[in-house]
């Protein structure tokens, strides 16, 4: 079966709903545009970046001088803001103008956020009104996108840690003219199929760069996507042509805050000194419980400043965005530091609620709507209104944002021809980094070469194919000596030498398995690993899971996979790990027995780029490099190593994962001698022997077989559906034991004698 085959589907596309209030405005009046501010050439060293190369991050590009545009505007302006047109002096500032143009574009979003929540009657209102300004701008006047081609390379990126407050972006997508988001999509808020979820969802919502929801999630997916950007400039820029720069934004909450996943990626952050990196801090003092002063004091700006961040706080309680201007320029100039920005803000702004942490979810009352439609003079529109020429303003982003992609594209051709290598290279990595013939470099262990743990032929797999892929890129949590997942001749990543492609977790689990997804999702072509021991998968699970659901391809490594790692004790021995794993959707768990499985464990897992992958790994030696093993058979999940049955059935079938797989293959022998028939099976990886045609999975194990054994030194859940009723299944249902790991396992029965034993009384009844 081609790998190919294994690939999960994708999710079926959604109807675009096209907004013929949007079009037809657009369509009818398309004013021209400022040039635009060209970029300045960049000197990139093997080390820190210089940041020159972007345009300024405040968009030059307005209409505010075009007396035709201000006329347009000119009845909202007045209805809007009657005190501030009395003067008449916007007609001839063009400041003043631009400043009330978005000042009503922020009143615009949080009139679609209201409508949105009251419509769906479900929804997060509070930080999403509260953060309308931040939002709001960031999509006018800071961020590189185009919307025509939402996965242009190299746009700038937006993380919404706080995923509760996705409303926030779904508007401002939808203002901005992506087509992911209409005006249909605002009311099918949270509906089953819609394209607007009740928190962001990478796979459903072109515009969306990482899935949120769980709280800090969010902060090292941000860190991913810089660290990505970071690497692959220090890799590719020239001294005359800069192909990979763009900036990573992130909106963070006081919950975001709170978890610790949040600091360890903010500490890297800082270590790595990733300066194009921006964490905006939503301070609105409320989470659903009530005050933060319920359970939170902390200084956050101090705790980020002593992480090494650029710290800077703006006050936005009044919507004054000329703060918050200031506050990105300056994020801007820094060339050291990443930046965290403190927002103070009211969260559910407008309504009767804002302040509280009654805003933070629910719907408003028909009282409370009136008295916010009146408070921005919104009375006589309809629900989901959008002014006009809000519409033609956002325009001004979309098609400066188009410009620069065709100036990206540009500057790539002039690469092409002036460093053909380097080119090919980086167009591969756009392609997804799998170059072809790659699988041929994954190394063969004949049964006659000198035995190894499982860490170790993983060791030499990673290795070999850090030849053949540009884009792996990995590192452990403090382990990668006794993880042996390290790319020797590649360097670490770090701030004097961000082409390096190990990189250095520290003892992170958890932002190890957050930043591997923002790697993983980047759209660079970067294959990321994470290693660390398998007990510690716990620290990490809900990154984990996460990139199962946002289809990050991420690669654990996963060492120390049982009790047979001996003397640290039941404290790192795993037990129920495996299971855990295994009952998460779309992820691919192997546990290899030998060299040439670990070989067919990468092949998958690389091959597969939109599905994680976990490989668990022994690090006691196996047995033997076990006869019938095969690397290209692990892509079935499940298969037969040795059967001496003949044309029969066999008697007995014992069924073995890991170091574990020789025990059943050496018992098997034993059993062969006293005249049985025996069957050996290596199951490998549960799900993809799950997704197998029936009609092989049956002749693996055919139903009329009744007598099977399975030999696993983990928990026994999951194992009966595989031994059915009548098999017996050995495995730990203790925590394990302190000890040398051969006594350890003849604690726990996982001996050759043992497994014999078990078997005779099964093929005895």
């Amino acid at each position: 079966m081609a790998i190919s085959s294994l690939l999960l589907r994708p999710y079926p596309p959604l109807p675009t709903t096209q907004n013929s209030q949007a079009n037809n405005y657009k369509s009818n009046i398309l004013l021209p545009l400022r040039p635009l501010v060209r970029p300045c050439k960049n000197s990139t060293s093997n080390s820190l970046r210089r940041t020159e190369t972007h345009a300024a991050p405040i968009s030059s590009a307005t209409l505010s001088s075009d007396s035709k545009y201000k006329h347009l505007w000119e009845e909202e302006l007045k209805r809007a803001f009657p005190s501030e047109l009395a003067s008449q002096q916007w007609e001839s500032a063009d400041e003043k103008f631009q400043e009330l143009v978005d000042k009503r574009g922020v009143e615009n979003v949080r009139m679609l956020i209201v409508d949105s929540v009251n419509h769906a009657k479900a929804g997060h209102p509070g930080m999403a009104l509260g953060m309308a300004e931040v939002g709001y701008f960031l999509y006018r006047h800071v961020m590189r996108f185009n919307p025509r081609n939402p996965k242009w390379f190299n746009r700038d990126r937006f993380v919404l840690s706080a995923g509760h407050g996705c409303l926030l972006q779904y508007v401002c997508l939808h203002l901005a003219g992506f087509q992911s988001v209409q005006i249909e999509d605002l009311k099918r808020l949270t509906k089953l199929g819609s394209r607007t979820p009740g928190h962001p969802e990478n796979m459903v919502t072109d515009g969306i760069e990482v899935t949120t929801g769980p709280l800090g999630q969010g902060v090292p997916n941000a860190v991913g996507l810089a660290l990505a950007e970071a690497h692959l400039a220090a890799r590719f820029n020239k001294p005359d042509v800069a192909i990979v720069d763009h900036r990573t934004y992130c909106i963070m909450g006081d919950g975001c805050a709170m978890e610790g996943i949040s600091n360890e990626a903010a500490s890297l952050a800082a270590h790595w000194k990733l300066n194009k990196l921006t964490l905006i801090y939503d301070d609105n003092h409320n989470t659903i419980d009530g005050s933060t002063d319920l359970a939170f004091s902390e200084d956050v700006l101090a705790r980020f400043k002593a992480l090494g961040w650029n710290t800077i706080t703006v006050d936005l309680t009044n919507g004054e965005l000329k703060l918050f201007k200031s506050a990105l320029l300056s994020a801007y100039s820094e060339t050291e530091k990443p930046t965290f920005i403190r927002v103070k803000t009211t969260i559910g702004k407008l309504s009767k609620k804002e302040g509280t942490s009654k805003a933070h979810h629910g719907t408003f009352d028909e009282d409370d709507i009136k008295q916010m439609r009146q408070k921005v003079k919104w009375d006589g529109y309809q629900p989901f209104h959008v002014v006009p020429l809000i519409y033609r303003e956002m325009q001004i982003q979309a098609d400066q944002g188009e410009n620069l992609e065709a100036e990206w594209k540009s500057k790539l051709h002039y690469y092409e021809n002036i460093y053909p290598e380097e080119a090919a290279e980086f167009k591969a990595l756009l392609h997804g980094g799998l170059v072809p013939g790659w699988e041929s470099s994954l190394p063969n262990w004949p049964t006659t070469d000198p035995v190894d743990a499982t860490r170790g032929y993983s060791e030499k797999c990673l290795n070999q194919l850090a030849i053949v892929l540009p884009g792996l890129i990995g590192g452990s949590a403090d382990l990668a000596s006794s993880n042996k997942a390290y790319l020797h001749e590649y360097g670490d990543f770090q701030r004097h030498n961000y082409k390096g492609r190990n990189i250095r977790y520290g003892v992170r689990e958890h932002a190890m398995g957050g930043i591997s997804n923002g790697i993983a999702l980047h759209g660079g072509g970067l294959i990321p690993f994470a290693a660390t021991f398998l007990i510690f998968s716990d620290y990490m699970k809900n990154s984990i899971r996460l990139s199962a659901l946002s289809h990050a391809a991420v690669i654990y490594v996963m060492t120390h996979d049982s009790i047979g790692l001996g003397e640290d004790g039941p404290t790192h021995q795993p037990v129920e790990q495996l299971a855990g794993l295994r009952a998460i959707p779309r992820i691919l768990v192997f546990r290899p027995a030998d060299g040439n499985e670990t070989a067919g464990a990468y092949k998958v897992a690389v091959a597969n780029r939109d599905v994680p992958s976990v490989i668990a790994l022994s690090r006691q030696k196996v047995a033997a490099n076990v006869e019938g093993t095969s690397s290209d058979a692990v892509e079935r999940g499940g298969y037969i190593v040795t059967d001496n049955s003949g044309k029969e059935l066999p008697e007995i079938i014992l069924i073995g994962t890991g170091s574990e797989l020789c025990l059943c293959e050496t018992s098997a022998n034993v059993l062969r001698k006293e005249g049985r028939r025996v069957r050996v099976v290596s199951l490998v990886c549960w799900r993809l022997f799950d997704r197998q045609p029936e009609e092989y999975k049956e002749c693996v194990l055919p139903p009329s077989v009744s007598k099977r054994l399975s030999v696993e030194a983990g928990s026994p859940l999951g194992w009966r559906e595989y031994v059915g009723q009548k098999g017996l299944v050995l495995g730990v249902e203790d925590f394990g034991a302190s000890g040398a790991y051969l006594d350890t396992f003849k604690k726990y029965g996982f001996t050759e004698e043992n497994v014999t034993r078990i078997a005779k009384s099964l093929l005895s009844n």
